[in-house]
């Protein structure tokens, strides 16, 4: 009788505790955080890079921004911008980072920064016949560490989501294979008997055939209040950018972010964010030369076309109310394609001829930018990240990307869910693939942005699968809680 009545209490002692251990287990809570700064140049005129030679503007056609998002799964906080600018330097961006980190305590390897590609914003980095603009660089960094402040101040309990839509109708190789002799030449690329050429043209009779294929993916990371309301759409499309626009724009990818503001009605609740950043464009614009004439467009209709793909994906997002994030980060070196010292000097007597201006045209811009990167360090040190909120992955690169290297990331990502962002935490100039430099063309034309190994585009690729199965482990078991 004794021994039943001691068991009966060391039943019901271990019932209390279970009990009050679970009254006391914190739920968990999933937020974000979102907030669009104005990164507009207050002083003019400033300089544009983006194009092959340079460019001032002393007006602005449309708003510039930083877009922040702040993720926190209770454990782990993340930061993700998009900058309306052509690319923005590792240096740069780092120093922006440490703001960040000191005043919100998110450490700096978890702020994923990438660049729009905009070809009309100010320039902040040295490329092709553009200088930096320096006093517009030194305004860039606080704002892009206040953007990322704001959003973490904003932090409200949320749930989150996710769908892949797709457009293939603003996305085309526009990387083509010539007939010999036919290809644009370039005295000064580091390259011999190119065969290769962007932007052939409409039915250009030379252009024989693309080297790769477009992604027209456009992923939808969606989070809203626990109620349903929209607070925030984090997008990537792989066009190069639009055009027809004048300096200083943020191009179509402002005019998406206000095309999906109208279409999940976020007027009607609190305030909203979208941000659209580049996947992987660096051999993708949205002509397709394959076709008899050029096609017809404007912001308006590629953005509202995205925006259709965005909403369709949108439309079939199951939501969770909350998920683990992992996030980590690594530095690949990579060697530079620097010129020969016969290439240097015959770059510095070409130089002669110009001397005291700035290159007007190809060669005078390949001859200088032989001269500078005979100047610089032989080797690249790339900051590579890979992302995942519950079961979807992001990989980032730090360079502007083919097609081919994110589908093949894509399709060898341990996550079934994968995307990747180009032009982040840096800009390392074009990967192409190592079996198209023999081909040659503008984006292995030895320059600033285009001098990295031939062999980049591998190690590269193999370092963000590398990084996503490493984010695959980490957390494994912690479950994602999916919305009722």
């Amino acid at each position: 009788m004794r021994l039943a009545l001691y068991a009966l209490l060391s039943l019901s002692l271990a019932l209390s505790v279970s009990t009050n251990a679970n009254a006391q287990a914190p739920k968990k809570a999933f937020r974000a955080g979102a907030f669009a700064i104005n990164v507009s140049p207050l002083k003019f005129p400033v300089i544009i890079n983006g194009g092959m030679t340079e460019r001032t503007a002393d007006k602005i056609t449309d708003p510039l921004h930083a877009r922040c998002l702040v993720l926190d799964d209770g454990t782990i906080k993340v930061a993700i911008v998009v900058v309306d600018s052509c690319m923005m330097p590792r240096d740069l961006l780092d120093e922006a980072k440490t703001l960040a980190s000191r005043a919100t305590g998110i450490p700096a390897s978890r702020m994923l920064i990438s660049a729009t590609h905009t070809h009309s914003a100010p320039s902040v980095h040295g490329c092709l016949g553009s200088d930096k603009d320096e006093e517009y660089a030194r305004f860039l960094i606080p704002q892009i560490a206040k953007g990322i402040i704001e959003a973490n101040s904003r932090l409200t309990p949320a749930r989150i989501g996710w769908a892949f839509g797709e457009d293939k109708k603003n996305v085309a190789c526009r990387h083509w294979v010539m007939k010999p002799g036919t290809a644009a030449m370039n005295p000064f690329g580091g390259t011999k008997d190119d065969v290769a050429q962007m932007n052939p043209g409409p039915s250009n009779p030379n252009a024989i055939r693309t080297t790769g294929v477009p992604d027209p993916a456009v992923p939808v990371v969606s989070i809203q209040s626990l109620d349903g309301k929209p607070l925030a759409i984090y997008s990537a499309y792989s066009l190069h950018y639009v055009g027809k626009t004048q300096p200083v724009s943020a191009d179509y990818f402002a005019v998406y972010c206000d095309e999906m503001a109208k279409r999940v009605k976020a007027e009607n609740h609190s305030p909203f964010m979208a941000a659209l950043a580049n996947a992987t464009s660096g051999d993708t614009w949205l002509m397709d030369y394959s076709q008899p004439t050029r096609r017809e467009y404007t912001l308006e209709s590629v953005a509202s076309d995205v925006a259709a793909a965005a909403m369709e994906a949108y439309q079939r997002i199951e939501y969770f109310d909350w998920v683990p994030i992992a996030m980590a980060e690594s530095l690949l070196e990579c060697n530079v394609r620097m010129p020969s010292s016969e290439e240097v000097a015959a770059a510095k007597e070409f130089m002669k001829t110009f001397e005291g201006k700035k290159p007007k045209n190809v060669p005078e811009v390949y001859a200088r930018e032989t001269v500078i990167l005979s100047q610089m360090p032989p080797t690249r040190e790339l900051k590579i990240q890979a992302l995942r909120i519950g079961p979807l992955g992001i990989g980032t690169i730090p360079n502007e990307t083919y097609g081919s290297t994110g589908l093949h990331i894509k399709e060898h990502s341990p996550l079934k869910s994968t995307f990747v962002v180009e032009l982040a935490n840096g800009c390392e100039g074009y990967i192409p693939p190592p079996e198209l430099h023999p081909l040659g063309g503008y984006t292995c034309w030895r320059a600033r942005t285009a001098c990295l190994e031939t062999d980049a585009e591998r190690k590269i690729r193999s370092r963000v699968l590398d990084l996503l199965a490493s984010v695959t482990k980490q957390r494994a078991d912690e479950q994602p809680v999916k919305s009722k």
